[in-house]
């Protein structure tokens, strides 16, 4: 039991700061917080992400790219142009790495203001960092793991950030519903995201991209995620842009 809480722990608190962190803030701005509120989700995102911390910067110019080439070939990652989810993976894994090592060349609309922590994003993504996190979780299952099948978790708490991505990335783009007709094939994973914290209403996502409640366009998509945030925003913590009222088109 206590290895299924290990993980369901990393699941949520890890999916938590890439979608509030690295996708509503870093990638599409739909807050703001102070500079010191951002400096501590760098390091609560690698706290909770550990061997497979995702930089606010790769990820958010790679996501923008997302949304500007969505399931054409220069979306860097989508089931129209790769054969199958590892080769998907595989190809957004080395364009992330080129843009979070500044080795790619990108277009300023898709860098601008963009939060980056050069020094830490470093260490972060260092294989020191990955391999001590791996290391602490492999001791963690070997002193708390009570059954054999139990061991089975462990590459998923090694690749968990890489199995969020492909979730969304390729099955919310094959499987799901649409509320919105857009000019791609992104869909609505589930009607109720109990799985991705609101991740899972890709449609949404796509039609109205800097908003910050991906659900609440059906009364059954309720967005997690949006409603800590709008705690977070009485409390002061971060500062939500305004409300945008939007309702589906079929």
């Amino acid at each position: 039991m206590t290895i299924i809480i290990f993980i369901i722990v990393l699941w949520y608190s890890g999916l938590f700061f890439q979608t509030f962190f690295l996708h509503r803030y870093a990638a599409h701005q739909s807050f703001k917080m102070s500079k010191f509120g951002e400096k501590l989700c760098f390091i609560l995102t690698w706290v909770t992400q550990g061997s497979n911390y995702l930089s606010a910067y790769g990820y958010g110019v790679m996501h923008r790219m997302h949304h500007a080439f969505a399931d054409t070939e220069k979306d860097p990652h989508s089931p129209k142009y790769d054969d199958n989810l590892f080769s998907m993976m595989w190809r957004t894994k080395k364009i992330y790495a080129d843009i979070n090592s500044q080795k790619a060349i990108i277009e300023e609309k898709f860098t601008k203001n963009v939060p980056q922590w050069e020094g830490f994003d470093k260490f972060a993504s260092s294989w020191v960092s990955r391999i001590g996190w791996a290391v602490a979780y492999t001791a963690f299952f070997y002193f708390f793991a009570t059954a054999w099948w139990q061991w089975l978790l462990l590459p998923v708490a090694y690749m968990m950030a890489p199995i969020h991505g492909v979730i969304i990335n390729w099955f919310a783009h094959i499987y799901g519903y649409t509320n919105f007709k857009v000019s791609d094939t992104s869909k609505n994973l589930l009607k109720f995201d109990w799985l991705m914290m609101g991740e899972a209403y890709h449609n949404n996502h796509h039609k109205h991209g800097g908003r910050a409640n991906f659900g609440g366009v059906r009364w059954h998509e309720m967005d997690v995620t949006y409603q800590i945030m709008i705690l977070l925003d009485k409390m002061k913590l971060i500062r939500l842009n305004p409300v945008e009222v939007v309702r589906r088109e079929h």
